[in-house]
């Protein structure tokens, strides 16, 4: 038995540095923060810094339920869904909302 720990211990101290190495490769990790802003209020959807993105609504069964174009950095868009819980999609930014 005190053989088998002799060969055993050197073995895990000498491995221990591989397996306790951290691994720092983000790829597909997005980690800068988005200058997109969505605040729902009512049936409108205030957008800040989408200038010339498209707005994808979709339904919390990820149907599409709208599309908006955009013209400028800051407007206010009228939804006119009905009430309920919506995902809007800007380029890569996505945001829960609420339709009251």
């Amino acid at each position: 038995m005190k053989k088998f720990l002799f060969i055993i211990l050197p073995l895990m101290l000498v491995f221990t540095p591989v397996f306790a190495t951290e691994m720092t490769d983000n790829d597909g990790i997005e980690t800068s923060v988005s200058a997109i802003t969505i605040v729902a209020s009512g049936n409108t959807v205030k957008v800040t810094g989408a200038n010339g993105e498209d707005i994808e609504i979709f339904n919390l069964t990820g149907t599409k339920v709208a599309t908006i174009k955009t013209d400028t950095s800051g407007k206010t868009y009228s939804a006119n869904l009905p009430k309920g819980c919506y995902l809007v999609k800007i380029g890569k930014v996505v945001r829960k909302i609420s339709i009251r």
